[in-house]
């Protein structure tokens, strides 16, 4: 029972589960026609790959973990699984989470490996040597809302472009007020996550440009009504209002630079995103 437990917090559960949240959005956001078992592969096929990732990761950082307060009890520093049995772990899962999403097409399927290098062989990586990493770790970040609309429509165009957008911004000051609450921890271990590795105006400034691209984004489907992602005044107004709260939170940290405000930034993020979602969500089947 406690390998259980062990495997995972080797696949990050709740992170993993948060992600599958996006895909399924984009999947809804996608269909024509609610397909229950499309929808349930699509869930598992998510989950195993987004769990593969995580694990892959852990396997990589073993011995950077043991560094950090954060993630020292996780259970390859603290010996709890041994390193072939998390890479035996994480590789069935890609494949088995590969194969589900082949099942829903090729494209599905494609997207979801190109996440799992991504953040396997560049983000986890590049966090040892420049902050660029952060940039890397969005795309693979923002593909599930992308692969979600892909599973629905196997179609890879201005919507699936533009759900990918959103994320892909959010993903900054996301990633930005974790590494400034964070900052102490990841030098121990040598990781460079905060731009301009220090807690200044400058990490601040970029996540206000990057918050409102997403912002922008996030309420140009209003403006289209040319595609089939769109959006009426009943939820243009609260994204856009969303949005500008967002923003507002990531000018606080420029005005502040310090920590309380970073985390308030944080927990702003965790709202944002799922609340923009559902109201997108919202829009298509009762707008």
């Amino acid at each position: 029972m406690k390998k259980l437990t062990y495997f995972g917090q080797l696949l990050k559960f709740r992170l993993s589960t948060t992600v599958v949240f996006s895909a399924v959005v984009g999947y809804l956001l996608g269909i024509d026609t609610f397909i229950l078992s499309e929808f349930i592969i699509l869930i598992i096929g998510g989950f195993l790959v987004t769990g593969s990732a995580n694990a892959f990761n852990q396997i990589i950082e073993k011995d950077t973990d043991k560094l950090m307060d954060r993630t020292m009890s996780r259970p390859l520093p603290k010996g709890n699984l041994s390193l072939v049995e998390a890479i035996v772990f994480s590789s069935l899962m890609a494949i088995l989470g590969l194969y589900c999403l082949y099942l829903l097409n090729p494209q599905s399927s494609f997207f979801g490996l190109l996440s799992i290098l991504l953040y396997v062989l560049s983000y986890t990586p590049l966090k040892r040597i420049s902050t660029i990493s952060i940039f890397v770790g969005a795309i693979p970040g923002a593909i599930p809302f992308l692969l979600g609309w892909v599973a629905a429509t196997d179609d890879f165009g201005i919507a699936a472009g533009t759900l990918f957008a959103i994320q892909f911004f959010w993903q900054f000051p996301h990633f930005i007020a974790i590494a400034w609450v964070l900052d102490e921890d990841y030098k121990k271990a040598g990781l460079k996550m905060l731009f301009g590795n220090e807690k200044a105006t400058y990490p601040a400034i970029i996540s206000i440009v990057t918050s409102i691209c997403m912002t922008i984004i996030s309420v140009a489907p209003f403006f289209w009504g040319f595609t089939v992602l769109n959006l009426s005044v009943f939820a243009f107004i609260p994204v856009l209002f969303l949005g500008l709260w967002f923003t507002y939170k990531s000018y606080l940290l420029y005005k502040n630079t310090d920590d309380n405000t970073a985390r308030q930034l944080m927990i702003a993020s965790f709202i944002y995103l799922p609340s923009m979602q559902i109201i997108y969500v919202l829009d298509k089947f009762i707008f």
